[in-house]
């Protein structure tokens, strides 16, 4: 993934930005592409999701949302303007009711006939996170819809750890049309026929993206800092996203952006490729709406202060309204 890294300053927050809290923690989203741009606890002034890319893409920053597409429009389509990862980072979102610890907000996607609606709600440091896609066209047609997390600096360093419940994967390098051969095994990716630990990045850039699917009937993922005492996580049903997309980048030998994306598709190519390669692991590479037809997916997000002996995450369940975290020392972690 071409990557310029910027890091976005509290002033970066502008009057664009809506805040909703809770009492341990904030979060942000810029009406501007309708991007996660800030995620904090009170009292640790560290956001994790500080990444943004300048160039002709332009506005992608933080998590935001991939829609109608993940990647890059087929030559026909970008000769008519459709941009990369689609028009939900590229248009203005609208706020219609907003309150201390929720906002709903929406957008339409023109060239896509696409509408597309979000609520988000904190209740302590967890966010709820629902979003619903309508398809406005006369006609069905096919999407796909992609969370985009990025974590960066000062976050993101050598030390961070990411883990998932991800298992068989391949790499977005591999030759078409067989990306899935040679297969690996999370978190292990391939550099020149050697194995590579995506747990970690330090001053190897290569590979860049490396797709997965998930076993579980949920998702996760995690990536801990455990010098500066925070982890971030994600939750979701496996229904809904049935891939996780792991992508890193490098800036002068440090490490500069982390994608812990996750979504219903693994193959990052324009739809004439996705259509004519169908499935990988028998998951599908991209999803359908029908003329007129809704369909709503829900993730959550967390924030957890950690200890500096932590090592990783073992595994992260949802126990009611609270979130469970368990190290690989077997140490249990409660998010609430």
């Amino acid at each position: 993934m071409r990557s310029i890294v910027v890091l976005l300053s509290v002033a970066a927050l502008s009057a664009q930005t809506v805040t909703i809290r809770s009492q341990p923690a904030r979060l942000g989203i810029d009406l501007q592409g309708g991007a996660i741009v800030d995620f904090q606890l009170q009292g640790l002034a560290l956001n994790p999701l500080t990444w943004g890319e300048d160039g002709p893409a332009g506005q992608l920053r933080g998590h935001f949302l991939c829609l109608d597409r993940w990647g890059a429009p087929s030559d026909a389509e970008k000769a008519n303007g459709v941009p990369f990862h689609g028009e939900a980072p590229r248009v203005r979102w609208q706020t219609s009711a907003t309150g201390e610890s929720s906002v709903s907000m929406g957008a339409r996607l023109p060239m896509a006939g696409l509408r597309v609606g979000r609520k988000a709600s904190l209740h302590g440091a967890i966010a709820t996170i629902e979003e619903t896609v309508t398809n406005e066209n006369k006609m069905g047609r096919i999407y796909n819809w992609v969370q985009h997390p990025s974590i960066a600096p000062p976050f993101l360093d050598e030390g961070v750890i990411v883990d998932a419940n991800a298992r068989q994967g391949f790499m977005q390098s591999s030759p078409m049309p067989n990306p899935e051969h040679p297969a690996v095994t999370w978190p292990q990716a391939l550099k020149d026929g050697s194995p590579v630990n995506l747990r970690f990045l330090t001053s190897d850039p290569d590979p860049n993206v490396v797709s997965y699917v998930i076993d579980e009937d949920r998702g996760w993922t995690t990536a801990a800092n455990p010098a500066k005492g925070l982890l971030i996580g994600y939750v979701w049903k496996t229904a809904d996203y049935p891939w996780f997309n792991a992508w890193r980048h490098v800036t002068d030998g440090k490490p500069a952006a982390r994608g812990l994306e996750f979504g219903t598709t693994g193959l990052h190519q324009p739809y004439p490729v996705l259509v004519k390669k169908g499935k990988i692991f028998g998951r599908p590479l991209y999803d359908f709406l029908d003329a007129g037809q809704s369909a709503t997916k829900t993730y959550w997000m967390f924030l957890a202060r950690i200890p500096a002996s932590f090592t990783g995450a073992a595994d992260v369940k949802m126990e009611g309204s609270r979130i469970v975290v368990t190290g690989r020392d077997g140490k249990t972690i409660t998010v609430e």
